[in-house]
């Protein structure tokens, strides 16, 4: 017996410039500065040595710059808007303002700033701005995604 699986995101026409959506918070663990670590093969020792990380400008240790991403993409896939309707991540701009401690709680802030339709592609280009921000309200990452979206299904 096959099972239907349908997408609970959102198509390319449902989309509206302005709409805005927040993620959950996250605590960011030792746990995954560790293993982020051995999954990227990046162990600089600011990430992961303790006390040469006491004498760096942020005096402990920083969650890797892609951890934050990384942590920013699955925390704003699970709100649910981009499954099953997404058809690709075409790109992305983005700055690192404010490092990620340990035990901070970070969550991300989506705003949907421009639509392109292609319908040659099945759908259209979504651009969002999307903030990375911890529980003092500071922006530890931002930038802009772009994502190809399909278009709702003729019925």
């Amino acid at each position: 017996m096959a099972y239907e699986r349908k997408p609970r995101g959102l198509y390319f026409e449902q989309f509206e410039e302005g709409m805005a959506l927040e993620t959950q918070g996250r605590t960011v663990t030792e746990a995954d500065i560790v293993a982020f670590a051995g999954l990227s093969g990046d162990f600089n020792p600011m990430h992961t040595d303790a006390a040469y990380a006491t004498g760096t400008q942020f005096g402990q240790r920083v969650a890797h710059g892609l951890l934050g991403l990384s942590i920013a993409s699955g925390l704003a896939y699970q709100l649910g808007f981009l499954d099953g309707t997404v058809l690709a991540f075409t790109g992305l701009e983005w700055k690192f303002r404010a490092p990620i401690l340990i035990g901070d709680t970070i969550r991300v802030q989506v705003k949907v700033t421009k639509k392109r339709e292609m319908k040659a592609a099945g759908g259209g280009f979504v651009s969002f701005d999307v903030q990375v921000v911890n529980q003092d309200e500071k922006v530890t990452q931002k930038g802009e995604w772009t994502v190809l979206v399909a278009s709702r299904p003729e019925a």
